[in-house]
């Protein structure tokens, strides 16, 4: 009876350890073609790349909006200002839809405003205020 639990355990431990060295290997080819292809994929687009006589030109992460005119600056300006002497000490985010534009449209306005002297700024961040200046 001993012999039989020894024998059938050894069987056992035979056949896992033949099915993990199986496993090892199938998991080895697989990383191998894994590689190859990565290799392949590059030595291609290096290769593609390489013909191309034009350099690559990064996109701009703001490609859907277009540059505005100095026109059009100037007239947000305007209407940025009469909305702050309007609510005077408000957030950018209580004045953005009184002008009709959001608060990330009126940074470079704004700005413009304060270096002019037009317009004062307290607070930091979301919490900054604007108040206009005596003309």
């Amino acid at each position: 009876m001993m012999t039989t639990t020894k024998t059938l355990e050894q069987k056992i431990e035979s056949a896992v350890e033949q099915l993990v060295r199986e496993h090892l290997a199938t998991c080895e080819a697989a990383a191998a073609m894994a590689v190859r292809a990565a290799f392949r994929r590059a030595s291609e687009s290096s290769s593609k790349s390489s013909k191309s006589s034009k350099p690559s030109r990064r996109k701009s992460a703001r490609t859907s909006s277009p540059r505005r005119s100095r026109e059009e600056l100037a007239a947000l300006e305007e209407r940025l200002y009469e909305a702050i002497r309007r609510h005077p000490g408000e957030t950018m985010a209580v004045i953005a839809p009184a002008v009709g534009a959001t608060a990330g449209e009126l940074n470079r306005p704004a700005t413009s405003l304060r270096g002019k002297g037009r317009v004062r700024s307290v607070g930091q961040r979301q919490y900054t205020r604007y108040f206009p200046m005596g003309e």
